[in-house]
C-alpha cells in the first residue's frame, strides 16, 4: 500500500511537472501543453518566452524583391512580460525615399485559457501603426491585446525589400530565452556573401543544398541558389550586466555581408576593397583627408610663445591645451558627414571629428610627428578586421609620437590630461592612417593603473568623538571624474560630500590639484565624526569611511561574453585609529587575502594593532582591463567577498 501511493505521488509530480514545462518547439501552432505550461525551468527568472521562432530570407523570382517571411510564438510567462506583446518593426528608407522596404500580411493573435477552452482575440488592421523614426528608418508597431499571465501570442509578417543587397542578418539571441530558433535562406550564387556567425552559442543545425534554376533574369540568364537552414535550441536570455562595452558584440547572431554581386548583365561589382583602395579613397575623401591636409588654416592661431618652445613635449601639450580651452565640442562625433575645420575656426565649435583634426593639423604644422586613427565607440561595437567596412568607424583621435613615445590624444573635453581619451574610445583597436606608407591596426589600450588611494589618520579624543585628516589622491580615469566635479562646481562639490557623509563635519578642505587637465586629482580633509553607534559604553565602528564597491555589480548564474573594465584599476585604503588611552580593542576581523586566476587581480585585508594604534590596510588590484567570460565565476565571488568586507567589517571597542 506504501509503495503504492509513493508511485501514486511520484506519477502527479511527473504529471505536474510536464504540465508546467510542455512547450511545442516544432510549431507555429499553439498547442494546449502551450497554453497549460506555467514556467520555463532552465531560466526561473524568464518573464516570456519564445516557444517558437521561424525566418525564411529569399529573392522573389517575379519581383527581384529581397523577401523575409517572419512567425513567431512566444509564452507570457507573467505580467512583467507583457512588453515583448508589443512588436516593433523598423523599415529602411534610401536617402531619396524613392526605395523602401514594406511589411505586410501581418498577422497576429492571442491565446487565453479560460475555464479550459481555448479564447482567441485577434490582432486589428486599425491596431496597427506607422511612424516615422528618423530619416532613415519608418517604425511600424503593434500591440497584441488582451494579454494575461500565462497567454500564448502568435504573429507572422512578410518585408519586401529593394535593397537585394542587403540580406537580413538574423538574432538568434535576445532578452528573453528561446526554445527554438529556425532561419532558412536561399541565396543565389550570384551574390558572394561573406557569412559569419557571431557570439559564444553553437548551431543545432546547420545545412546547404544547391538548388537549380532558382531564378531566371530578364536576359534570360539562369541562376542557381544556394539553400541553408541554420537552427539553435534552447538559448539563453541575453542579460546585459555592467562592465560590457555593446551587447552588439556577443549576440548570437548569423550576419551576412556582400562580398561580390556579378549582375544579370555581366557586371561583377565587388563590394569588399582592400585597405590600399580604401586609404585612397580617404586621402581624397572631403571629410577625412581633405580636411587632415588644410594646415594652411592653422598658421595664425597660435601665439608666438608656443610656437617658440624648443621642447617638443612641452609645444605638444601647450597646442594640446590651446585647442581644449579654445573650441567647444557640440556633443556631436559625426565623421563622414559635413566636417570643417574651417567653420570650427569661424564658430569656436564643432564635431569631435573638427576638433581632433585640428588638433591634428596644429600639431603637424609644427613639427610634431602625428598621425589620425579611426577608431568605434565602445558603444558602437568593435570594427571588422576581416577586410574595410568604413561604416563600421564612428569616431576619430589623434596618435603623437614625441621622442620616442606615442600618446593618443583627443581634445574634445578640456579635463581630459594630455594623454588621455574618453573613456567610450577604450574598445580594443582602431586604424591608424598613414597615407605615406598604408594604414594599419593599433591597440587601444591604457597600461597605466587608473588608481584610487584613501589615507585616513583618526584619533579618539574624547567619549563618542573622533577627529582625523583624509589624504585623497585618484589618477587615470577615477582622477578625470574628480577632476570634473571639483573644476565646474567647487561649493557644490563639497556640499555633495557633505550630503553624502553626513555624520562628518568637514573643517578643513584643500584640493592640491591647480588645474582641471592635470594628471591626477589630490585633496585633503580635517574632520570630526561625532555620531558613534555607542551601545553600553561599546563603539561600534565601521572602519570603511569610502567604500569602493557596496553591491557586487555581478549577479548572473552564467555570462557568456567578457568583463571589460576600460583599464587596469587600483584601489587603496588605509586607516590608522588611534585610541588614545580611552578604549581598548576587543574585537577586530579576520584578515584575508584573494586572488584571481593566473594572478590576475588581488585583494588583500589586514589589521594590525600596535600599543594604542589599530592600522588596517585594504587592497583590490584587477591587472587586466578586461577579462574573459571564463574568469566569470572567479571574479563574481572576488567582488563578492570584497563588498562583504567593505559593508560588514566592525571594529568593537571598549571603554577603558
Amino acid at each position: 500500500m506504501k509503495k503504492y501511493l509513493i508511485l501514486l505521488l511520484l506519477q502527479i509530480v511527473v504529471i505536474r511537472i510536464c504540465a508546467q514545462t510542455n512547450f511545442d518547439s516544432t510549431s507555429f501552432k499553439v498547442s494546449i501543453g502551450d497554453l497549460e505550461a506555467t514556467k520555463y525551468l532552465q531560466d526561473s527568472t524568464a518573464n516570456a518566452l519564445v516557444i517558437y521562432e521561424y525566418g525564411n530570407s529569399y529573392i522573389d523570382k517575379n519581383s527581384f524583391q529581397l523577401v523575409t517571411k517572419i512567425k513567431r510564438k512566444i509564452k507570457i510567462l507573467n505580467k512583467k512580460g507583457a512588453d515583448n506583446a508589443t512588436i516593433e518593426v523598423y523599415l529602411f528608407n534610401s536617402d531619396s525615399k524613392k526605395r523602401k522596404e514594406k511589411i505586410k500580411d501581418i498577422f497576429a493573435t492571442t491565446y487565453n485559457l479560460v475555464e479550459g477552452n481555448t479564447v482567441k482575440t485577434m490582432l486589428k488592421k486599425s491596431e496597427i501603426f506607422e511612424d516615422i523614426y528618423d530619416e532613415n528608418f519608418t517604425i511600424i508597431k503593434f500591440t497584441l491585446p488582451n494579454i494575461q499571465d500565462g497567454s500564448i501570442i502568435t504573429y507572422s509578417y512578410t518585408l519586401e525589400s529593394p535593397f537585394i543587397y542587403n540580406f537580413k542578418d538574423w538574432i538568434f539571441q535576445e532578452r528573453i530565452p528561446k526554445l527554438y530558433s529556425r532561419y532558412e535562406t536561399s541565396i543565389p550564387e550570384n551574390y558572394d556573401y561573406n557569412i559569419k556567425l557571431v557570439g559564444s552559442l553553437k548551431l543545432s543545425e546547420r545545412k546547404h543544398e544547391l538548388k537549380r534554376n532558382c531564378l531566371i533574369a530578364f536576359n534570360g540568364f539562369i541562376a542557381n541558389c544556394v539553400n541553408s537552414i541554420y537552427a539553435m535550441k534552447d538559448i539563453p536570455a541575453f542579460i546585459e550586466e555592467d562592465y560590457i562595452t555593446t551587447k552588439n558584440n556577443y549576440l548570437s547572431k548569423i550576419k551576412y555581408e556582400l562580398k561580390v554581386y556579378k549582375g544579370f548583365d555581366g557586371v561583377v561589382k565587388s563590394f569588399t576593397k582592400t585597405w590600399k583602395t580604401v586609404d585612397k579613397e580617404l586621402k581624397t575623401n572631403q571629410n577625412i583627408g581633405k580636411q587632415l591636409n588644410k594646415l594652411s588654416l592653422t598658421k595664425d592661431l597660435l601665439d608666438s610663445n608656443i610656437r617658440n618652445e624648443t621642447n617638443q613635449f612641452k609645444k605638444a601639450k601647450a597646442i594640446y591645451e590651446f585647442i581644449q580651452n579654445s573650441y567647444t565640442w557640440n556633443n556631436e562625433d559625426s565623421l563622414f558627414k559635413d566636417v570643417s575645420i574651417k567653420n570650427l575656426i569661424k564658430n569656436k565649435s564643432g564635431k569631435a571629428s573638427e576638433i581632433n583634426i585640428l588638433l591634428h593639423n596644429l600639431l603637424k604644422e609644427n613639427g610634431v610627428n602625428v598621425n589620425a586613427v579611426l577608431l568605434s565607440t565602445r558603444k558602437n561595437g568593435l570594427p571588422t578586421k576581416l577586410h574595410p567596412v568604413i561604416a563600421d568607424f564612428n569616431y576619430l583621435i589623434v596618435e603623437a609620437n614625441i621622442n620616442g613615445k606615442l600618446y593618443l590624444l583627443d581634445a574634445t573635453d578640456k579635463y581630459l590630461s594630455f594623454g588621455e581619451i574618453p573613456f567610450k574610445c577604450l574598445n580594443d583597436y582602431g586604424r591608424l592612417l598613414d597615407f605615406k606608407n598604408g594604414s594599419r591596426w593599433i591597440d587601444i589600450k591604457i597600461n597605466k593603473y587608473s588608481i584610487i588611494q584613501q589615507q585616513i589618520n583618526l584619533t579618539l579624543v574624547k567619549e563618542g568623538a573622533i577627529i582625523g585628516k583624509i589624504n585623497s589622491r585618484s589618477t587615470g580615469y577615477h582622477a578625470l571624474l574628480e577632476r570634473k566635479a571639483y573644476f565646474s562646481n567647487p561649493t557644490k562639490y563639497l556640499e555633495d560630500f557633505e550630503n553624502e557623509y553626513e555624520y562628518i563635519d568637514v573643517i578643513e578642505h584643500t584640493v592640491k590639484s591647480n588645474n582641471k587637465n592635470d594628471d591626477k586629482f589630490q585633496e585633503y580633509f580635517e574632520i570630526e565624526i561625532s555620531d558613534l553607534n555607542i551601545i553600553d559604553g561599546i563603539i561600534y565602528f565601521d572602519p570603511f569611511i569610502f567604500k569602493f564597491f557596496t553591491k557586487n555589480p555581478f549577479q548572473l548564474q552564467q555570462r557568456t561574453y567578457p568583463i571589460d573594465f576600460g583599464y587596469k584599476d587600483s584601489y587603496l585604503y588605509s586607516i590608522e585609529i588611534y585610541l588614545n588611552g580611552l578604549y581598548e580593542i576587543i574585537e577586530t576581523p579576520k584578515d584575508m587575502n584573494m586572488k584571481l586566476p593566473n594572478n590576475t587581480g588581488e585583494f588583500i585585508f589586514a589589521t594590525k594593532i600596535t600599543g594604542d594604534k589599530l592600522t588596517i590596510f585594504f587592497k583590490i588590484n584587477f591587472k587586466e582591463s578586461s577579462y574573459s567570460a571564463k574568469y566569470y565565476s572567479y571574479i563574481k565571488e572576488f567582488m563578492s567577498k570584497i563588498v562583504d568586507v567593505q559593508t560588514k567589517t566592525l571594529i568593537v571597542l571598549k571603554k577603558k
